[in-house]
């Protein structure tokens, strides 16, 4: 017989874990489930990332991604002082380089205005004031901006919300209401599908046809050596290109002193690949057989290009950071890992937060930054979509 549960949570990353606290929150007597096939939870996205709060400057007024980092990041401020996690609300500056990037940077401040940001327009005398080693013809300074251990604040959803955590419990199948899994079958009444970098192919496993599939990029990123972290105060972004899907090269400071420079984005050849040499035949194909992933290399080839090189020499990361920081040097550079992004296609890329819901499942099919930021309104919107229908 299959163990029994109101409530099955596939995914141990930030997302589902927000979830299973926020329906742990609502119904103290719910009996929940989590199900993670890496024998850690956070291993993936969340265990992964820049660790950085999000103001929500960048996302398109109205949508989800706005909203909810917006209020996101308030949420995430007070969990961590409520619960002991390292964390620091130390703004960003965002810094225009070129003439070209001043209507951009104009831009920039219209859309974050619009939603709710705190937003101060900076000359080249208020950059160094904040940062004195960047320099830049104008910037924009977001006061909301912090930075926190993500995976500490994953480890205390999954402690404060009651549920039982299964790790190394990969989903083989979904039959109905039962999930079957590596150690064993369950049965459930409502099943969430907060499994990022696998969502996709979770919600195909439960006989949906996803409306959108994971592209997955991983990001590299190098640190700056101890003696050279002076150079960076806090958070330092370049101003993006709307016609490239990542923000550029930037640099941020952890809460443990240290200061990455990155990330670049290139194809991961692996959903959960972190490095050139982690391939999966069956994701490579995958990813080379979807018209939209040549439909995105064609549109920004010239920028992939470059990011692969970048991938490639520390001397063109290097060249990318003295854009912002002009005392950088390759020298200063140390290999820092990589993330894997789980960014979903629907013939271009999906801008925002994409819930797919059925009567006994919600599918989370996109879920990208600023999705460890918003974690707590994302958990909560999926939690109300599924207590409803629990009675």
């Amino acid at each position: 017989m299959a163990d029994s549960y109101d409530v099955v949570v596939v995914g141990g990353g930030i997302v589902g874990l927000a979830t299973a606290y926020q329906l742990g929150r609502r119904r103290p007597g719910l009996k929940l489930l989590v199900l993670e096939k890496e024998r850690r939870l956070a291993a993936h996205q969340t265990g992964h990332n820049s660790g950085v709060i999000h103001s929500g400057l960048y996302y398109p007024p109205g949508s989800r991604k706005a909203r909810y980092a917006v209020e996101g990041a308030r949420q995430m401020v007070e969990f961590c002082r409520e619960h002991g996690i390292p964390h620091e609300v130390t703004g960003k500056i965002v810094v225009a380089t070129g003439p070209d990037e001043l209507p951009r940077l104009e831009k920039l401040y219209e859309r974050g205005t619009a939603n709710g940001v705190t937003l101060t327009r900076l000359g080249p005398d208020g950059i160094r004031e904040h940062e004195p080693h960047v320099t830049g013809l104008a910037g924009l300074h977001a006061a909301e901006t912090g930075i926190c251990d993500f995976s500490a604040v994953a480890a205390a959803y999954a402690k404060l919300s009651g549920a039982e955590i299964r790790l190394g419990a990969a989903v083989t199948g979904i039959s109905g209401s039962i999930v079957h899994t590596g150690s064993g079958d369950v049965r459930t009444r409502q099943l969430v599908n907060c499994a990022g970098l696998q969502s996709d192919r979770i919600a195909a496993l439960a006989g949906e046809r996803p409306p959108a599939r994971i592209v997955a990029f991983r990001g590299e990123y190098h640190e700056l050596s101890p003696g050279r972290r002076h150079l960076i105060r806090n958070l330092v972004y370049p101003v993006p290109d709307p016609a490239f899907p990542f923000l550029g090269v930037h640099l941020t400071r952890g809460v443990d002193g240290s200061v990455h420079v990155g990330p670049n984005a290139v194809p991961a050849l692996r959903r959960e690949g972190y490095r050139w040499r982690d391939v999966s035949a069956r994701d490579l194909a995958g990813t080379l057989s979807y018209a939209g992933f040549w439909r995105l290399a064609r549109a920004n080839w010239r920028d992939g290009a470059m990011e692969i090189r970048r991938s490639l020499s520390r001397r063109l990361f290097a060249e990318a950071a003295r854009r912002l920081v002009p005392e950088i040097r390759t020298e200063d550079l140390r290999p820092s890992g990589a993330g894997v992004r789980a960014q979903a296609r629907d013939g271009r890329l999906v801008d925002d937060f994409l819930l797919v819901e059925t009567a006994t499942a919600v599918h989370v099919l996109n879920a990208p930054s600023p999705a460890a930021t918003a974690s707590l309104s994302i958990g909560a919107e999926i939690a109300g979509k599924v207590e409803s229908r629990l009675g």
